[in-house]
């Protein structure tokens, strides 16, 4: 009875006040702050969500099943989003619709080139802003009949995923200082920090990032982005 109830739930029409109705979709993001967004969304706008958060995840999830709509942030745990999206386009099967996530501008061209259909900017728009970037890449026969309802309020997630987000990057830069995991807890950083619009954490993670990234050493940069954190942790409200 409940399998029978959930295919007729998400074989439900789009309306006007929720235009995804009907529509999967598989986000490939680590961050829970992010995820967290991106749920309230789909909630709002009748879609179903599923949620992987490195590539191997979404990797077993695509064996298993096809979305209609796969969101791919390019900064994961175990490699870039770009390869997930060249291997969903090289597919032997028509590829879902595919967007690529970011907080940093210079990604879309990398998301475009490797063959996404669109790019969603981070932090990420509001409700309808939302719902047309998926819209626009869907066929008419899932389009709801006549205008959207436009929601205008913005989305906000619980600052318990924030919260959640710190203290994994803060644990990442406590056991690896210049490390792989460092790297990646920094990049993590900066994305979710663009998002919750944390402009000195952001600044602390990017210095971090870019002297890594130049083999500089890390001490100082290392020092800075672990006594940013510790403040942001310790505060009741992360932002």
């Amino acid at each position: 009875m409940t399998d029978d109830l959930t295919r007729l739930r998400w074989s439900r029409k789009p309306t006007a006040q929720q235009p995804l109705m009907g529509i999967t979709i598989l986000a490939v993001e680590d961050s829970r702050f992010a995820s967290e967004a991106l749920r309230l969304a789909c909630m709002r706008s009748g879609a179903r969500l599923r949620r992987a958060d490195c590539l191997a995840s979404a990797r077993r999830h695509l064996s298993v099943y096809r979305p209609n709509v796969v969101l791919v942030d390019l900064g994961l745990p175990d490699g870039c989003g770009t390869e997930l999206i060249e291997e969903l386009c090289a597919g032997d099967v028509d590829p879902p619709v595919i967007l690529a996530m970011s907080g940093e501008d210079a990604a879309e061209a990398d998301a475009m080139a490797a063959g996404a259909q669109g790019f969603m900017a981070k932090p990420f728009p509001g409700l309808a802003g939302f719902q047309g970037a998926i819209l626009s890449h869907l066929p008419d026969d899932q389009h709801p009949t006549g205008p959207r309802v436009a929601e205008t309020a913005p989305i906000a997630p619980d600052d318990l995923a924030l919260q959640d987000d710190l203290t994994r990057a803060a644990e990442a830069l406590e056991t690896d200082r210049g490390g792989r995991s460092a790297a990646y807890a920094a990049q993590l950083l900066s994305s979710v920090a663009h998002s919750a619009s944390d402009s000195h954490l952001a600044e602390a993670a990017q210095r971090f990032a870019r002297s890594y990234a130049a083999g500089q050493d890390l001490d100082v940069a290392h020092g800075h982005l672990q006594s940013v954190l510790a403040e942001r942790i310790s505060e009741r409200r992360p932002i």
